[in-house]
């Protein structure tokens, strides 16, 4: 059926393109038409399904650029795993993803499966099945014996065993390909966060392998020799991207400009709980990694929203304070709106699907009581969201 949907203000576009009193029209699955609300309805046929929201903001659907939807946010995410059968994690995905939704959140990208449980539920929501965004699936990680997040069934020494995980994983129709180039925090037992797991070489045996499928590499990278073995690979993303050395911090501004000049999206995955992270961490340590982000925005590395949604205190269901994280490090509330919307699809190769209000793209929305982009906290104040033309109150 067609629906119309009309606010106070439609943002359809970055840098604060907003039509006053203004509507969207989606049509299967699609927006058909944008503009002034009685244009729109002029053009629309006759007994139309309305949604009419004369305070509120219109403006597209957002995107969290990492997530990992098979594990509980919980005080120990990976015991819950390893604990819980498939048809349990299963029931998991899709309340943590309904979380996600609920918060206007219409496209994810999840980095770190078990048993292709994510790209089952992902073909769920594709045939209606289950409510849910849009979902980019990565599949099992790649990741060195013992490696960060092995528990997930990644693990590969050599060439060989590289390339036949990544192949398997391209036959499971994963939307991309994540590999651990470090360790990582909530690996017991595992190496050192800063401590690199794969050399360049390695690297790039994957990001080729992963290309001759037609597939981006995200790189998850705490430490900076993992961050340059990664740039030099040709990765599409880097995840975290904190700069940690054995000894504290070693930001190298030469990658960072090679990073901005390749056009490779850097994904801090700030937690919601990035505040107490900061608290538990040391503030003065925090903030020196913080700084590192800041100075690669200033620096023109494309930025990414996440959330890392799923280890410990990244609950899946307050995008917002994620997004806060970036007006600690000086974005105003229009540029955070930009960042997660029609920049991130951009990043993650969706602008020619989502993330702008324009005729021709999927049907993505989301409506919210006041402005947001001079209040963030008006993304707290969810009326309506639409995933693929599906509404979702």
């Amino acid at each position: 059926m067609d629906t119309l949907i009309s606010a106070r203000r439609v943002v359809i576009g970055p840098h604060g393109q907003v039509l006053a009193d203004g509507a969207v029209l989606v049509r299967n699955g699609v927006i058909a038409d944008t503009g002034p609300r009685h244009e729109v309805e002029s053009r629309a046929p006759a007994g139309i399904l309305r949604h009419d929201y004369p305070d509120g903001t219109l403006l597209p659907g957002l995107v969290d650029a990492h997530v990992h939807l098979v594990l509980d946010a919980g005080p120990d995410p990976v015991a819950a795993l390893r604990e819980a059968d498939d048809a349990t994690v299963a029931k998991g995905i899709a309340e943590r993803a309904l979380g996600l939704l609920n918060a206007g959140v219409t496209t994810v990208r999840d980095l770190g499966d078990r048993n292709g449980l994510v790209t089952e539920f992902r073909a769920a929501v594709r045939a209606g099945r289950l409510p849910g965004p849009r979902v980019l699936a990565a599949g099992t990680p790649v990741t060195g014996p013992g490696g960060h997040c092995w528990f997930l069934g990644g693990e590969v020494s050599g060439e060989d065993a590289a390339r036949a995980l990544v192949r398997r994983n391209v036959e499971r129709g994963t939307d991309l390909i994540k590999v651990m180039a470090t360790g990582g925090g909530i690996t017991k037992g595992g190496p050192p966060i800063w401590a690199p797991q794969f050399t360049a070489e390695e690297l790039r045996i994957i990001v080729q392998e992963a290309a001759s499928a037609g597939l981006p590499v995200a790189a998850h990278a705490h430490g900076t020799a993992g961050i340059v073995a990664a740039v030099e690979a040709g990765v599409s993303t880097i995840e975290h991207c904190t700069w940690i050395d054995q000894d504290g911090f070693r930001l190298l501004d030469d990658v960072v400009d090679e990073i901005a000049a390749r056009g490779i999206g850097v994904c801090p995955a700030a937690s919601p709980d990035w505040r107490g992270f900061a608290e538990r961490f040391g503030r003065e340590r925090a903030e020196e990694m913080f700084g590192g982000i800041r100075r690669m925005r200033e620096r023109g590395v494309r930025l990414l929203t996440g959330t890392d949604a799923g280890v410990s205190r990244a609950v899946f269901d307050d995008f917002v304070s994620s997004l806060e994280f970036f007006a600690h490090l000086g974005c105003t509330s229009q540029e955070i709106v930009d960042l997660a919307t029609c920049e991130a699809a951009e990043a993650l190769g969706l602008g020619k699907v989502t993330g702008r209000l324009l005729p021709g793209l999927r049907a993505d929305l989301l409506v919210v009581d006041g402005d947001p982009l001079s209040d963030l906290q008006a993304l707290r104040r969810v009326r309506l969201v639409m995933a693929d033309g599906r509404v979702h109150a």
